[in-house]
């Protein structure tokens, strides 16, 4: 009888995973990849900061060395830095926060508007 073996370091695209923080994280805010795994095999993930490569939204808030859940795919919800219309190409902003897209990397578009330090719903490029 034969096994198959499953590495279990594989994600369906676009899947929701638990990284850890390697700093203090805000619920709502854009996260991104600190570094490799950390020494208990997870994500290494940080508060992403203006115009980075988001790797999805932080769903909790995480003090350093705590696990956070991090959505990845389809429409998530961020807080807005600054008003951001529907339809409109979104970044990373201030603070990890989304904001309409200047010169930073998009990482989606908003599917609601918001305005300043409102929750964005942000059909998220993952």
């Amino acid at each position: 009888m034969s096994t198959t073996r499953i590495n279990p370091y594989s994600y369906a695209p676009g899947a929701n995973i638990t990284g850890e923080a390697t700093a203090t994280i805000s619920a709502r805010k854009f996260v991104k990849i600190s570094g490799n795994r950390t020494a208990a095999g997870n994500l290494a993930v940080a508060p992403a900061a203006a115009g980075d490569r988001a790797f999805g939204v932080a769903a909790h808030d995480a003090a350093t060395g705590q696990l956070v859940h991090v959505a990845r795919g389809g429409v998530v919800k961020v807080l807005a830095s600054g008003a951001i219309a529907a339809g409109a190409a979104v970044q990373v902003g201030a603070g990890g926060a989304a904001s309409t897209a200047a010169a930073g990397v998009v990482v989606g578009f908003a599917v609601t508007g918001a305005a300043d330090g409102a929750v964005a719903e942000v059909a998220f490029y993952a």
